[in-house]
């Protein structure tokens, strides 16, 4: 903004001084030209008279002298010839006395008693010059004609030192508009600058430094602090949020866990009649604590600024397929990785591993037994420096307008499962939109879900040899090793 407003500025003066140096240039240049042929005129019409009277008196003798004292005087180029057009003097001494120069034009004018002007070039002065030739004669009678040569050499360059005076004062000007102008375009965009730094940092989650309101035009202080109280409230409301959604969360963590106890301590006075109610009423409650944490996760997401690290993704993907290989086991599934080694990608701690288990874990839900999911790495098309991980099973799928809103918080599908919460793709979204990516869902080929989550690289090079797809495990529950301790922390369902 301060470059264009110094452009502008400058542009604006540029304009004005054209406007104003060009026209008084041309008129000075027009008036000095025009002031030189007026003189140049005048000395030899006077030359022409007192020669008329000198040749009238027989005096042609002392011609040459006055001649040549003439050209000392202004620097011209002199040559005078009688009536008949036959040279009397020639202050150069170019042309030989006697030689008849009564066919040239302008002698010729001059003595049919006219005069006559023009500008050329003189060989004996070898530059451009003012040539006027004027007849020397008392009334009707010529005696003779005075041809003088005025170098232009000077008023051309009186001319181009005013040209050089002007452009001089001209750029002076430029670089005085230009210091006024840079330092009234850093006052102005100061404030700017101010609150995009502010606005940045209120994007990131934190804002630290306050924009001034005492700086800059009253317009932008009054905009500065309309800002400041929008951003405090802001702010305010933010941590108010997340801490509701933390206390609220710790605080029904407690109450969940003891009314699951005293649920299945029911259980052996229990007629068995109201055992499968009991299931379920367990089931609600489990289901219930899921969604506190799910709750909980998204509200850290939304309101903790981190940044972004270098992350190996093939080395998360193989350790994710690898736990997750167990769970496919129980379900006779078998998980494969796929597609070209990527290396490093831009994510937040731990945010991959997250990802990918919460995309696993709805996968494994509606994928149909003896089937496949596919954890598979690409290049995307279009979009350098980004890469794709998809996560491809062989499930029903979804529609169209269920996939545009599988990313509600919340919303499930008629025929999801009972255990779903609603919080797992979103969970998955707000994961990839903090690390600077993003995720869609497509139909896979072949029937089933390809969840695309993409990613921007850390580093430019391509691995050129693409790795062999394999099966990280023959999903047999007789074959699977061992169970991880603890599921992952944001592992959630289909939106189904």
């Amino acid at each position: 903004m301060t470059r264009r407003l110094l452009l502008s500025y400058l542009s604006l003066t540029l304009l004005v001084l054209l406007c104003l140096e060009v026209p008084f240039g041309y008129v000075y240049a027009r008036g000095e030209r025009s002031r030189f042929t007026g003189n140049g005129q005048q000395a030899a019409g006077m030359l022409a008279e007192v020669l008329e009277e000198k040749v009238e008196r027989r005096g042609a003798s002392d011609v040459p002298e006055v001649v040549t004292s003439f050209a000392r005087r202004t620097g011209s180029h002199v040559i005078v010839v009688d009536n008949k057009g036959k040279l009397i003097a020639d202050s150069r001494n170019v042309v030989a006395a006697g030689t008849d120069l009564s066919a040239q034009p302008d002698i010729a004018t001059a003595l049919a008693n006219r005069s006559r002007s023009t500008t050329r070039q003189d060989p004996a002065l070898d530059e451009d010059v003012f040539l006027v030739t004027v007849p020397g004669a008392s009334g009707g009678t010529v005696r003779c004609v005075v041809r003088a040569s005025f170098p232009l050499t000077a008023v051309t360059s009186k001319v181009h030192d005013a040209w050089l005076a002007l452009a001089a004062v001209g750029l002076g000007v430029l670089a005085a508009v230009a210091l006024i102008a840079l330092a009234l375009a850093r006052w102005i965009t100061r404030p700017v600058r101010a609150l995009e730094h502010a606005t940045t940092q209120l994007a990131d989650g934190t804002l630290k430094d306050l924009p001034a309101t005492d700086l800059g035009p009253p317009e932008l202080r009054r905009l500065a602090a309309s800002f400041v109280r929008t951003a405090t409230r802001l702010q305010h409301l933010l941590k108010a949020q997340y801490a509701f959604a933390s206390e609220a969360s710790h605080q029904l963590k407690t109450p969940l866990t003891a009314l699951r106890l005293r649920l299945e301590n029911f259980e052996p006075y229990l007629d068995p009649q109201a055992q499968p109610s009991l299931d379920e009423a367990v089931g609600e409650v489990e289901r219930l604590s899921r969604m506190v944490h799910g709750l909980l996760a998204l509200a850290r997401l939304e309101n903790t600024a981190t940044t972004p690290e270098a992350t190996d993704l093939d080395s998360v993907i193989a350790d994710r397929a690898a736990v997750w290989a167990a769970f496919a086991g129980e379900h006779h599934v078998d998980i494969v990785v796929a597609g070209p080694r990527i290396g490093q990608v831009w994510a937040l701690p731990d945010a991959l591993e997250q990802i990918i288990d919460n995309l696993l874990s709805n996968a494994l839900r509606v994928a149909p037994p003896q089937t496949t999911i596919t954890l598979a790495t690409a290049w995307a098309h279009g979009a350098p420096a980004t890469v794709e991980l998809h996560v491809i099973d062989q499930g029903p799928g979804m529609s169209e307008e269920q996939r545009r809103r599988a990313f509600d918080r919340f919303w499930r599908a008629h025929d999801a499962d009972h255990e779903g919460t609603g919080l797992g793709l979103p969970i998955v979204k707000q994961l990839a939109r903090a690390s600077r990516g993003e995720v869609t869902l497509q139909a896979a080929p072949g029937g089933g879900l390809d969840a695309v989550v993409r990613l921007r690289t850390a580093g430019t090079h391509r691995t050129a040899h693409p790795r062999r797809p394999r099966s990280v495990i023959r999903a047999r529950q007789d074959e699977a090793p061992p169970l991880p301790t603890e599921r992952p922390l944001a592992v959630s369902d289909w939106q189904q």
